[in-house]
């Protein structure tokens, strides 16, 4: 027995010493401390990869002891003591899950993704532990059941709304025995989710087209030829040219490059992105998530997916979506059936013995373009210097609200290429920080977005500013050349920044409402909005200047784009809305099943009467807005908010392009009331009506 001793009193030092190691790993975590930075944003530079998981668990663990305070009290529910403060728990645990999936969004490595999966089973589990808590519901039900009479402002009202409404969604109301089965499936699509879009990336990023002889170049602009050996001297081929996927290089070739062989390549490489029955094949994926999905609506009561979906957005049913697609596919339809005969009739004359295939499309449109207009989006691309562009949108947001944008140099950043901004107020009080990422690159997902590092509220009665971020895959700057930006890509930078201000201008009390947070047919109103700014003559000649001769964009090349812009709008309108309906489609099957994904969406596209000369937007395997990102059963709502947005800018041509008191209006009835209140009311109080929805089809040419 006295042998014993000294041993447990050894085990218990080195217990000890491992509980002291584990606290001491805790406080030194960065991620878990409180950052000695300009404004509290995320300390990149101090960060490292080991940071994450343990910061995640840990974060977790303070937010069930701040669940466990609030289910424990020993007051009666009200709204401060249970739904404010269910709001405002968690806040370490966002700081961290803001930081981290932004990171490995823009900047990823194998370590981060790895971490991804590890942590989206922490998170699914943590998610279903709160909403699935039958004390917390108890007390959060008990608040809603007498709503009318506790005097709650609207912003209180629609919080409490909201909460009660995510516990229900959540399965709170589920019966006991179907609650780990729901667990089950949350945890099974969060990993199916980063799986595809992991995927997604890994093919868009192998794939290339190389080219050796010059001659294949032909037709393609200077600067895009330039950019494509720079691709090509990165990827130790120095003296070739690369093409990828990446849609700087993808949207140029396939418009210009005479080689029609390689046109094809490179457009079947990107349409075939996740259906090559390899590794990377998101077919199954696709599979697996529209059951899940089916599986866990019916279990809460919803006949489809897309019904529990719309249920929280401003169409409601399905039956509204597909009420306003069928519309505009209608419209849109017969006139893309006529292009394509334009298009055909143009390769005849050309004394092309072939038809018109989907990889034909963007070449012989700009070649019609330039025949019907004397006009060429490539001549646009001297006067669109990115940084000019961005000088652009900051002088409409300082005439529209008076914002005012001071770059700042000294606030750490996740990559080399990100650029920072302190947004300030016309008296100069800080509203937030911007962070922007322009360029494309292997770590970074395809497409556009806005994020925020952290989003507005109220804590403690002081305003805490926003951190919000911009993400963007523009056509990068070469040794002779700035970053030349295409029409598409201006427009495409507009709207993600119509997105910041709606996150920067926010002035709610709660997290849970303000910014972006309101449904996702309203949420594109803000942004879709911006782009009218964008192509508008007056902006234009405001950053529209030659990047060599400092030439502002002549008059008359602003007439012949605009005497364009409806030129194609037959394909735009099919191209898209054929993915809306596509996702749709997924969204309202009835029958639980294993679905051959391509037969599956050929019959689709089949039934919506699709025209072969035209591919949709996404198809399945890399349709990542619906089956990575937060966009399932949601696409349409691009075009929900630009029946919005083409009746709201109509009262600016009404009443002047920056005219004080409209833009007063839209800052304080839409940018600033986040999800606080009923959207249409918000948009009523802006506009004095409900939206014209022929604003958008006269705005296309459809009307």
């Amino acid at each position: 027995m006295k042998n014993l001793i000294p041993i447990i009193v050894i085990l218990t030092m080195l217990f000890s010493a491992c509980d002291q190691n584990k606290e001491k790993e805790m406080t030194d975590n960065i991620l878990l401390t409180e950052w000695n930075t300009p404004f509290g944003v995320p300390p990149f530079e101090q960060i490292k990869n080991s940071n994450y998981l343990p910061a995640y668990k840990e974060a977790i663990k303070i937010h069930n002891q701040e669940i466990e305070a609030i289910v424990k009290s020993e007051e009666a529910p009200n709204f401060e003591n249970t739904i404010a403060a269910l709001d405002g728990s968690g806040e370490i645990l966002t700081r961290v899950d803001n930081v981290f999936g932004n990171v490995n969004e823009a900047h990823t490595n194998p370590e981060l993704q790895q971490i991804a999966k590890d942590v989206a089973p922490l998170l699914s589990a943590h998610e279903d532990d709160i909403w699935l808590n039958e004390k917390l519901f108890a007390r959060v039900k008990t608040i809603s059941d007498k709503k009318e009479t506790l005097g709650l402002t609207t912003e209180q009202k629609m919080l409490l709304k909201k909460t009660y409404d995510n516990f229900v969604r959540g399965g709170a109301n589920l019966p006991a025995d179907q609650k780990d089965a729901f667990r089950d499936i949350n945890s099974r699509l969060s990993l199916l989710s980063i799986q595809f879009g992991e995927n997604l990336l890994a093919e868009t990023n192998n794939f290339m087209l190389v080219i050796e002889d010059e001659n294949d170049l032909s037709g393609l602009p200077a600067s895009v030829i330039a950019a494509a050996a720079e691709t090509a001297k990165s990827n130790d081929m120095e003296g070739k040219w690369v093409f990828t996927l990446h849609k700087p290089s993808l949207i140029p070739f396939i418009t210009y490059a005479d080689n029609r062989e390689n046109r094809e390549y490179l457009f079947k490489g990107y349409i075939e992105r996740g259906n090559n029955d390899n590794e990377y094949d998101n077919k199954a994926i696709v599979d697996e998530m529209v059951n899940l999905r089916l599986q866990r609506a019916n279990m809460l009561g919803f006949n489809t997916h897309a019904d529990y979906v719309l249920d929280n957005n401003m169409a409601k049913t399905p039956d509204k979506v597909y009420e306003l697609i069928g519309s505009l596919m209608d419209a849109g339809l017969p006139v893309a059936k006529a292009e394509a005969a334009e298009l055909q009739a143009l390769i005849d004359q050309e004394g092309g013995n072939f038809k018109l295939e989907p990889w034909d499309w963007w070449y012989y449109a700009e070649k019609l373009k330039k025949e019907k207009y004397a006009f060429d989006d490539g001549a646009l691309r001297p006067y669109f210097v990115l940084d000019n562009v961005k000088k652009g949108m900051f002088t409409v947001a300082e005439k529209l609200y008076g914002l005012q944008f001071d770059a700042r140099t000294d606030l750490p950043v996740y990559h080399p290429e990100v650029v920072t901004y302190e947004v300030k107020e016309a008296d100069g009080s800080t509203v937030g920080i911007l962070y922007m990422d322009f360029y494309p690159r292997e770590s970074k997902r395809g497409g556009a977005w806005m994020t925020s590092f952290r989003k507005q509220y109220v804590k403690d009665g002081d305003n805490v500013i926003p951190v919000i971020q911009m993400v963007c895959n523009f056509t990068k700057p070469t040794a002779d050349e700035p970053s030349l930006l295409s029409i598409d890509e201006v427009s495409t930078m507009f709207h993600e920044f119509g997105h910041a201000l709606h996150g920067l201008l926010s002035n709610c009390n709660y997290v849970s409402i303000s910014g972006t947070s309101v449904p996702r047919d309203f949420v594109e109103l803000p942004s879709q909005i911006m782009e009218n700014w964008a192509t508008h003559p007056e902006v234009m000649k405001m950053y529209a200047t030659h990047y060599e001769t400092g030439e502002t964009i002549p008059e008359a090349l602003i007439q012949k784009m605009n005497d364009a812009d409806k030129f194609n709008q037959g394909f735009i309108t099919v191209e898209f809305m054929s993915a809306a309906l596509l996702d749709m489609d997924w969204h309202t099957i009835t029958e639980e099943k294993q679905y051959d994904v391509m037969a599956f969406e050929n019959a689709a596209l089949e039934n919506m009467q699709m025209i072969p000369e035209i591919v949709v937007r996404y198809r399945s395997p890399y349709f990542a807005h619906i089956f990575s990102g937060g966009y399932s059963a949601g696409y349409y709502s691009y075009a929900w908010a630009e029946v919005l947005d083409a009746d709201a800018f109509e009262a600016f041509k009404e009443n002047g392009l920056f005219d004080k008191e409209t833009a007063t209006a839209f800052r304080e009835n839409v940018l600033s009331k986040g999800g606080s209140d009923d959207p249409m009311k918000l948009y009523v109080q802006f506009r004095g009506q409900e939206p014209d929805p022929d604003a958008m089809l006269r705005r296309k040419g459809l009307k």
